[in-house]
């Protein structure tokens, strides 16, 4: 399933016209409106046939976007820095796994140990 959430789709949901803008910008995540105004952009500074025809292109042989790609704006935000760095990804996966570790090493020190202090206030309730 991973596989499929790198590949670039057209994002018909968030379309204006074909999907191409919003396809580019899910799988970059940069905002929708950037895209579109640098695709207008483009091609009213001199590239008028040939971002249509890219544009067109993409439009025919990119896939749609499958519904329920992502579960959750998370997973969309965690997908799209997997396609901009894997490398930072994996990192930051890395991070959090560190992270919960060492929270969890930290709880079991706290519920093995020896806490006289709140032995002594069990022993005072019963």
């Amino acid at each position: 399933m991973s596989a499929s959430r790198t590949k670039f789709y057209l994002d018909k949901q968030n379309s204006k016209w074909l999907g191409v803008c919003s396809g580019i910008a899910d799988y970059t995540g940069v905002d929708v409106t950037w895209v579109r105004v640098g695709a207008v952009l483009l091609t009213v500074a001199g590239g008028f046939p040939w971002t249509l025809i890219a544009y067109w292109l993409v439009a025919w042989m990119a896939e749609k976007k499958p519904y329920g790609l992502y579960e959750t704006p998370e997973d969309a935000k965690f997908w799209q820095g997997v396609r901009s760095n894997p490398r930072r990804s994996t990192a930051e996966v890395r991070s959090k796994f560190r992270d919960i570790d060492r929270r969890l090493a930290d709880i079991e020190v706290m519920y093995t140990s020896r806490n006289s202090r709140l032995a002594d206030e069990i022993d005072s309730l019963r």
